[in-house]
């Protein structure tokens, strides 16, 4: 059996194909709206992100961890930011590099686990900006970890995680606005469902995914070094689990 991570690779190129909203790149409009001051960028599925949090970030070296696809990586590319991408699917990154052409502009683009950055040395980037994706590995504190030692002094690091309350529920039952508790969590696609369950998984070329406890999720920010200086929550635009969970997504804003 190939690694979860072969599979998420090979599951995000299909999203591509899918036209999944994180792999459709920004409009022109976004990038005017740049250029004019206005960042129109999510870190969170449903709002953008603070603008106090990402106005000041220009002329900086910037790490877009986990979130090509046209989008992030393109908005801090306009801000005259000297940009790489680090992702795990191929296609994702062919969205980058496609629409940064197409708006004249340049980044650079990286494969590879997102729990492994021993490509980058330490004290390299200004800023990390890692939309949601940390559901789609198994250990946090090590994607943690590796950015701190990546960022330089008094450097920022911008995360969103999944509140983990979301995977108590099938996502089909949701889906037929049926809140059921289902699975114990942490939740882990390879551990909390059946062999022939992840087989269909697989097969359909659907990612893998993991809940992971609060305390790693938060209090493994700071166990590693970083101070969380803002923090806001997100909802997830399906009505039933707005109703009962308000704060399904956290947005995390973090300095070294």
């Amino acid at each position: 059996m190939k690694t979860y991570q072969e599979i998420n690779s090979k599951a995000w190129d299909e999203e591509v194909v899918r036209e999944n909203f994180w792999t459709l790149p920004v409009s022109e409009e976004t990038i005017q709206n740049v250029k004019n001051g206005k960042f129109d960028i999510y870190l969170t599925p449903t709002s953008f992100v603070k603008q106090e949090w990402v106005k000041p970030i220009t002329n900086k070296k910037v790490l877009a961890l986990a979130c090509a696809g046209g989008q992030q990586a393109i908005v801090f590319a306009a801000a005259n930011n000297d940009v790489t991408v680090f992702d795990i699917s191929e296609k994702q990154l062919e969205q980058d590099l496609l629409t940064a052409e197409k708006f004249g502009l340049k980044i650079k683009t990286v494969k590879g686990d997102m729990q492994d950055l021993s490509a980058f040395q330490d004290n390299t980037f200004d800023c990390i900006y890692n939309p949601t994706s940390t559901c789609f590995i198994e250990d946090v504190e090590k994607v943690y970890k590796e950015c701190f030692r990546i960022l330089k002094p008094s450097g920022e690091f911008f995360t969103s995680a999944t509140n983990p309350a979301l995977y108590l529920f099938k996502e089909k039952d949701v889906l037929k606005n049926k809140l059921k508790i289902t699975y114990t969590i942490p939740y882990s696609d390879l551990k909390s469902l059946s062999n022939k369950q992840v087989e269909k998984i697989i097969k359909e070329k659907d990612t893998l995914e993991f809940s992971h406890t609060v305390d790693k999720l938060i209090g493994g920010l700071t166990r590693c070094g970083f101070a969380i200086v803002d923090f806001y929550t997100d909802y997830s635009s399906n009505e039933i689990l707005d109703s009962f969970i308000h704060d399904c997504y956290f947005a995390l804003r973090c300095k070294k």
